[in-house]
């Protein structure tokens, strides 16, 4: 797991995560916006899975265990993915929250994902 993509993944997912439940706690329905961003959460997992392959077949292993380090890549791509299809489907300002909460959801998907890859806690 690479420190600086995982650090600016952090950020973004805890972003996107507190701007969509303010803007569903202001009553505002999903737009292009809070989609846009859920998608851009989206878009850092699928580099951290394609780093981490890499890293992976160049030889490097998670301090822990590199198979549930990859269960948590891999549930955490669905997440994002659920979370959108919930907001467009049901159209309200608590499908907004949904996306906010599933944003946060990821961010803490990547600090324990961090913490299996280091091995520490």
């Amino acid at each position: 797991m690479i420190a600086w993509l995982y650090s600016a993944q952090l950020f973004l997912a805890t972003a996107v995560g507190l701007m969509t439940i303010v803007m569903g706690l202001a009553q505002r329905k999903p737009s292009g916006i809070s989609i846009g961003a859920i998608a851009l959460v989206q878009v850092g997992l699928l580099v951290q899975l394609v780093a981490s392959i890499v890293l992976v077949i160049s030889g490097e292993r998670a301090k822990q265990d590199t198979v549930e380090f990859f269960a948590y890549l891999i549930v955490a791509l669905i997440i994002p993915v659920a979370a959108a299809f919930w907001a467009l489907i049901e159209r309200s300002r608590w499908s907004t929250v949904v996306l906010g909460v599933g944003a946060l959801t990821v961010a803490v998907m990547l600090v324990r994902m961090s913490q299996i890859w280091t091995g520490s806690y």
